[in-house]
């Protein structure tokens, strides 16, 4: 994760009383946590931002959660997604797990196993996520979240670092302000837009000092990218 940002979630459930219970209880466990009731909204959602992990109800009111479950996992294979339903028959389960969930919890369930879940979960996908991302001479320390040109780190803030982890993750997309701004800030206290273009020159800046060609691209009247090729 970048500096200062805690663990983002996102929870896909449309019965409101326990969507703003389990809210509630993973915020106060340090999650930062965004909510829909539609699986239309929840797509959108996952690709726009990066989740940590995602939480999904089967049954929406809008389209089929096991649907929601095969477009996730094409659009995040690396994002992990655990399944709430309340159905508990050995065949649907096998079935939600050949379609890409990491977990499934069947309906009712004490609030502390879902927690206990979330975190088993995310120990795996950490444990196997990788640990740089390179582009060209410049390494980006997934980990220790620094950036690194030949073995000598660049001097970023905290906020330049997470613009730059940001978009190589996010490597041949095209990153909106938006979803820097979400990123960066997590919907709370947000700054002006312009703010973007300020930390991007800044970071453009510091990695040419460093020997870094040109690989943070503009996408006019869109927002930033990497380039897709070395």
């Amino acid at each position: 994760m970048a500096p200062g940002r805690t663990t983002r979630l996102l929870l896909v459930e449309d019965d409101r009383l326990l969507s703003d219970a389990l809210s509630r209880m993973l915020e106060l466990a340090g999650f930062t946590v965004y909510v829909t009731a539609l699986g239309e909204d929840a797509l959108d959602l996952a690709r726009a931002y990066r989740f940590d992990v995602i939480v999904l109800d089967l049954s929406l009111p809008d389209i089929p959660g096991q649907q929601v479950l095969q477009q996730l996992h094409q659009a995040r294979p690396d994002t992990p997604v655990i399944i709430l339903s309340g159905e508990s028959d050995i065949e649907t389960k096998i079935e939600n797990f050949m379609e890409g969930a990491d977990d499934y919890i069947t309906k009712p369930f004490h609030r502390d196993e879902l927690l206990v879940r979330i975190h088993a979960v995310l120990r795996r996908a950490r444990a196997s996520a990788p640990s740089e991302i390179r582009v060209g001479p410049l390494t980006i320390d997934l980990i220790a979240h620094r950036a690194m040109v030949n073995g000598t780190p660049v001097p970023l803030t905290g906020k330049e670092y997470a613009c730059l982890e940001f978009l190589a993750i996010r490597r041949g997309m095209t990153v909106t302000k938006e979803m820097f701004l979400a990123h960066l800030y997590a919907g709370r206290d947000e700054p002006e837009m312009k703010i973007i273009d300020v930390f991007i020159c800044k970071l453009r800046r510091k990695l040419t000092d460093a020997g870094v060609p040109p690989v943070i691209e503009t996408v006019w009247g869109r927002g930033y990218t990497i380039a897709g090729e070395d």
